[in-house]
């Protein structure tokens, strides 16, 4: 007690309660084996002490949240891509470094688009603008080209104390919005792009979430609906739940390589407003999970079918980059939207997303993107503004990340030649691995595989025998889940249910990434080639063998039953 008494003044009005405190704390020493301590000066109010006997029910406190006082629509969200299946595998990785035996000696994560996780490289000049926004003392190191150098200058001078660890304004930083506004008017071919209608996000999740907000509203029948792709990427079906929305699904068109069908989504909106006021039209293009890439007729007439239906469109453009079909090409919704005439342009309201995470620069960790709103009210923009100002602002190192994406290094510049290889070589190798994938699936009896025009996913549909089936109903799980974890337990392979992503009812899929290296993608497409041949015969039994063209076609004929009633 010594350092307690003396680190009080003498004249600190507080001496004489820490001397009781002192006095107190002495008298239970001496007293603490005849009986509970005395309740002196502070002692009263300390909570540190209090002896509570674990598992007596009756002496602990309820706790004021718990499943029942939960927010119900928290409960009611799901996320596939993380979910049961992931747990497991990271159970099971956690025992394999234990020396917990099991059939494989790795587990292969193909569950989530998260490039450097699965090998591939940072792009060098991303790295290098922002190590010297991070750290500005490497300006003077000859190991950094000019042009990284300048352009991190730039991003600093914009900075509050020219650091990247101020806060930024809730928009981002200005130098960095007029980039993406110059990069949007390039990538369209001259259509300008307003910097103030530039926002940069904690990725494009963030994004999405924050115009989601602005538009849920409404009661019963009047509440706002989302119309969202079947299948769709789960953080819309998780952000749906999470704000009290209506989910509004439309299918897209598997036998046709999963393009979007106008008579569809007409179908699907009129369902909807028996129910709910259907305010929001949501496109993921090019397409996550099922990694079509969709032609420009057709996002004309969504574009169409959103002016005559007075539908707030939100454009998911994060996989621009990633087209690998030489048959397809990336148009942007607003390019479209410009080239169907003032009358479309000046009225659609249209908000599209872009990330850091994705393209061939894969820095899922920087939390880096941005939103571009057009024909959004003023009075509304305000209000986003606002909105975004709650969070301070997205993070500065993902915004300088951002900015090295839309304002890369130029055919003039130092860094330009070995940016350009790095590039290339990322979506070259990302092209030859979609194609290996959708081989080698469409090779294996009972699955189908849609080419892999875009994107990072492949999505092929499987034939689960109706043993299988029962199976999984006993087992209260679906059939893909139960696929999907077997796969996992015998092969160390982890994919993820198609029912995750919503699907045709009757019709089973998984979603697989191709980021693994190419040696890695030929050992996971052989492992889970043999896995459901196993799987097939240990289901089927007395049940005719399944060759591949009779599998493909019985799955196919399955599929153009159940697709001419609406679901």
């Amino acid at each position: 007690m010594f350092r307690l008494h003396h680190i009080v003044h003498r004249s600190s009005p507080v001496l004489h309660q820490t001397k009781t405190l002192s006095s107190c704390l002495r008298q239970h020493t001496r007293l603490k084996t005849q009986g509970p301590p005395l309740q002196c000066g502070l002692k009263r109010f300390s909570t540190a002490e209090v002896p509570v006997e674990a598992g007596d029910p009756s002496r602990m406190r309820e706790r004021t949240l718990t499943m029942e006082t939960l927010n119900p629509q928290v409960k009611a969200v799901e996320y596939a891509v993380r979910g049961p299946i992931v747990i497991k595998a990271g159970d099971l990785e956690r025992g394999l470094q234990q020396g917990v035996k099991q059939p494989f000696t790795e587990v292969i994560k193909a569950n989530i688009g998260d490039a450097h996780a699965m090998g591939q490289q940072p792009i060098t000049f991303l790295r290098q603008v922002v190590a010297l926004c991070c750290f500005p003392e490497l300006m003077d190191s000859p190991s950094f080209p000019d042009d990284a150098k300048q352009r991190a200058r730039r991003i600093l001078k914009d900075c509050g104390g020219q650091s990247l660890g101020s806060y930024s304004a809730s928009q981002g930083v200005e130098c960095i919005r007029r980039d993406i506004a110059e990069h949007i008017t390039h990538r369209d071919q001259g259509v300008p792009a307003e910097w103030n209608n530039i926002y940069l996000t904690t990725g494009a999740s963030d994004g999405i979430m924050s115009i989601l907000k602005l538009l849920v509203s409404g009661q019963d029948r009047s509440r706002t609906g989302v119309m969202i792709p079947i299948p769709q990427y789960p953080l819309y079906s998780a952000a749906i739940s999470e704000l009290g929305a209506v989910q509004i699904n439309y299918y897209l068109d598997e036998a046709n390589c999963w393009a979007l069908d106008i008579e569809e989504l007409q179908r699907a909106y009129l369902t909807a407003k028996k129910h709910c006021q259907p305010r929001v039209l949501c496109i993921i293009n090019p397409g996550n999970p099922t990694g079509q890439v969709q032609s420009k007729k057709c996002i004309e007439e969504v574009l169409h079918f959103a002016y005559e239906e007075n539908l707030f469109v939100m454009a998911d453009e994060v996989y621009q980059d990633n087209v690998y079909s030489s048959d397809c090409q990336f148009h942007s919704f607003k390019k479209v939207l410009f080239d169907m005439g003032t009358e479309y342009f000046n009225n659609v309201e249209l908000v599209s997303f872009h990330s850091t995470s994705k393209g061939y620069t894969g820095e899922c960790g920087f939390r880096g993107g941005y939103m571009e709103v057009l024909n959004m009210d003023p009075q509304v923009q305000t209000q986003l503004i606002k909105l975004l100002s709650v969070r301070l602002c997205p993070p500065v190192s993902g915004q300088a990340a951002m900015n090295v994406i839309v304002n890369p290094p130029q055919v003039h510049e130092p860094s330009y030649a070995q940016f350009t290889k790095e590039k290339s070589s990322v979506l070259d190798a990302l092209a030859h691995k979609a194609r290996l994938t959708e081989q080698i699936l469409n090779s294996v009896p009972g699955i189908k595989c849609n080419p892999v025009q875009g994107a990072m996913y492949a999505f092929p549909q499987i034939f689960i025998p109706p043993r299988a089936i029962k199976e999984a109903q006993s087992l209260s799980m679906a059939p893909d889940m139960l696929y999907c974890l077997k796969l996992l337990e015998e092969t160390g392979i982890c994919v993820v249910p198609g029912s995750g992503f919503g699907q045709r009812e009757g019709t089973y899929h998984f979603r697989m990434t191709i980021l693994p290296s190419p040696e890695k993608l030929e050992v996971l497409l052989e492992k889970l080639k043999k896995f459901h041949l196993r799987f097939l015969e240990e289901y089927s039994q007395q049940e005719p063998q399944i060759s591949s063209s009779s599998s493909s076609s019985s799955s196919q004929d399955h599929h153009r039953q159940i697709s001419t009633q609406p679901d």
